[in-house]
């Protein structure tokens, strides 16, 4: 029987075929590479995969990579430490086909971006910057220098940069390793430039600008490191203190100097103040004081050395001692008034006045019988105290007459406890009810 043979044949020829046909498996070599953090800057890692077919060995070979070669089929991760260009190379083979690939990875520095800026002699303007250039791995470089001068540069070695605008100034380097690029920032604050200036006013007690006069200084400069005042004729508190004051003794007109500096350069101002000659007297206008239910609102004591008005609410525990008039107005429609010492204001609805002094007043002159004569005339072209050293106040003075409104203007005379005598001029009475006020003008002997 010929039957039982044949599968024996159809399995060799079968085994034939298979062998026949993995022997001329055709060779295809192939791979991939993913680079781990999408970027091309070293040190980096590189995951590779084989897309090869048809081989049943390999050897691969990788330029500058740790590790530097590899029998797997797949290799996995390879690291790269070193910028430049590195050769990724596959040998793939089966018994009968030997075949490669290469491919050239180009990989780029690692960037390490700084500088450095140095402000050269103070930051007043014009300020300088020097700028020293830190930065590692980079191939090209862009400066920019927010209104500066220059206002950029694309060198590694930066240029020296001059700011002249008060405020913040942003310096930029932006870098580049010719892939990525790397950016760092600093500010630089300009101060303002170096201006010199400063008021000379008569101090609150010689605003007459007579003498002896203290004018106050007040320092308006900035942007300075050092100043110095000088003067002629006069004698400073301080040579260099910012707030000052000098004192001239005599008549005359006189400069003042201030000369600051700040290591750029120095600048100086002159002012000029003329002094008078001492008249003796002080001229005081426009002076409000109220009747008694006008003590709360307007006031009714006054100070003829500090020029200033006492209401009731006023503490003056301190400065009860400087007044030295005291206004009585009985009523709004001004039919009994007088001026009263400030020791005896309790005797006329007022409370006591802590330190009160003796002041002595002629209220109504013509009933006093005392000798003594003063006109609005004498009172209008009193130009200095001679006419005031000429009265001879009566022992007796003290105030006790009253007056009305009838007589306008009305010249009232006082003398204070430290021996000063003074004139009143009584321009206006002002019938604002509860709050009625007579309007005066004073001149007195100066407290020297």
């Amino acid at each position: 029987m010929m039957t039982k043979p044949i599968p024996y044949i159809l399995f060799a020829l079968l085994l034939l075929a298979a062998c026949y046909k993995e022997v001329n498996r055709p060779l295809t070599v192939d791979f991939a590479y993913v680079l781990a953090d999408s970027s091309h800057t070293v040190p980096i890692s590189v995951n590779i995969a084989n897309r090869s077919t048809g081989a049943t060995s390999f050897k691969w070979t990788f330029e500058g990579g740790e590790p530097a070669t590899s029998d797997y089929e797949n290799p996995g991760t390879v690291s790269f430490a070193q910028a430049g260009p590195h050769k990724i190379t596959l040998e793939a083979w089966n018994a009968d086909t030997r075949n490669s690939k290469t491919i050239t990875l180009e990989l780029d520095s690692a960037v390490q971006v700084s500088f450095d800026a140095e402000v050269q002699v103070n930051d007043y303007s014009p300020v300088q910057v020097k700028l020293t250039n830190n930065t590692t791995g980079a191939s090209s470089y862009n400066w920019t220098f927010q209104d500066g001068e220059p206002a950029s540069a694309n060198t590694a070695v930066p240029p020296m940069v001059t700011f002249t605008k008060p405020g913040p100034h942003t310096i930029t380097l932006q870098v580049s390793n010719g892939g990525q690029t790397f950016t760092a920032s600093k500010t630089i604050t300009v101060k303002q430039p170096l201006l010199t200036d400063f008021t000379l006013n008569p101090g609150p007690f010689d605003d007459d600008y007579e003498a002896p006069l203290t004018a106050v200084l007040n320092g308006k400069s900035v942007s300075y490191l050092t100043q110095q005042w000088q003067t002629t004729g006069g004698v400073l508190t301080s040579d260099t203190s910012s707030d000052n004051t000098v004192y001239f003794a005599n008549p005359g007109t006189y400069t003042v100097t201030l000369t600051n500096t700040n290591g750029k350069g120095s600048q100086t101002v002159n002012k000029t103040i003329t002094v008078r000659p001492n008249s003796h007297l002080r001229t005081i206008t426009d002076v409000k004081l109220g009747i008694s239910t006008a003590h709360a609102d307007i006031g009714c004591f006054y100070s003829t050395r500090l020029r200033k008005v006492y209401r009731k609410n006023d503490d003056l525990t301190k400065e009860g001692k400087e007044i030295d008039l005291v206004f009585f107005g009985l009523s709004r429609s001004f039919t009994y008034n007088k001026f009263v010492s400030p020791d005896s204001a309790a005797s006329y609805t007022f409370p006591a006045i802590p330190g009160a002094t003796v002041t002595r007043f002629i209220n109504k002159q013509e009933q006093c019988y005392c000798g003594v004569s003063f006109s609005e005339s004498d009172f209008d072209n009193m130009q200095n105290d001679a006419p005031l050293q000429a009265i001879q106040m009566p022992n007796g003075a003290s105030g006790g007459l009253q007056f009305d409104q009838t007589v306008l203007p009305r010249i009232i005379l006082f003398q204070t406890a430290d021996g000063r005598k003074g004139a009143i001029k009584i321009k206006d009475y002002v019938l604002e009810g509860s709050t009625a006020y007579i309007m005066a003008d004073i001149k007195v002997q100066k407290y020297e």
